[in-house]
């Protein structure tokens, strides 16, 4: 049965496949990832993962389809990825010196209709951030295409102080969780 990554993030793809599973094929997800008016963080990345699995899975329902979404959560706001410079810099301005946390969900869908999620939840504390820090940082444009808006397997990571939690998680996919997630819906690649 083929395997179908659900997702556009190069990262992702690279998880897997350093724990030994390729997928088959690729494809980003078309659906609206606006978050609702009073929706949770938790709820919201839940919701988002399932649209992107049953997006996919609708399109090639004899496939095991594997799809995830992560958000940043601080002072009780959900932040997507950064779409300018000055996004990111507010980002890192108002994580610095403070804890946030990075929520991912991940939704299997095996090809006899099992579905199958879980949320993993990292907490992060970085160091206090200087105006240079943060303009330094935002001049690499590392910051672009990343929830939070920053790369901890980057040059973020010196930023971090204390973590809680997945590593892989604030890469983008919880490894040890998906690994379970696969196995459950009777994916063995």
């Amino acid at each position: 049965m083929p395997f179908i990554l659900a997702s556009s993030s190069p990262r992702r793809k690279e998880l897997l496949e350093s724990i030994g599973i390729v997928p088959d094929q690729i494809l980003g997800p078309h659906v609206d990832e606006t978050p609702l008016k009073g929706e949770n963080i938790k709820t919201y990345v839940q919701r988002i993962a399932l649209l992107k699995a049953r997006a996919i899975h609708a399109q090639n329902p004899a496939a095991y389809v594997l799809a995830a979404d992560t958000a940043v959560e601080a002072r009780r706001q959900i932040f997507l990825k950064a779409e300018t410079p000055e996004e990111a810099r507010k980002m890192l301005e108002l994580f610095s010196g403070r804890r946030h946390r990075v929520y991912t969900a991940i939704c299997a869908l095996s090809p006899e209709g099992k579905e199958a999620s879980r949320l993993v939840t990292t907490r992060i504390r970085f160091k206090r951030l200087s105006p240079q820090e943060i303009d330094a940082y935002v001049a690499t444009g590392e910051w672009e295409g990343r929830a939070g808006a920053y790369s901890i397997q980057g040059r973020a990571a010196k930023f971090v102080k204390f973590i809680s939690g997945s590593y892989t998680n604030v890469v983008g996919l919880p490894l040890y969780e998906t690994d379970c997630l696969l196995k459950g819906i009777g994916f063995h690649g």
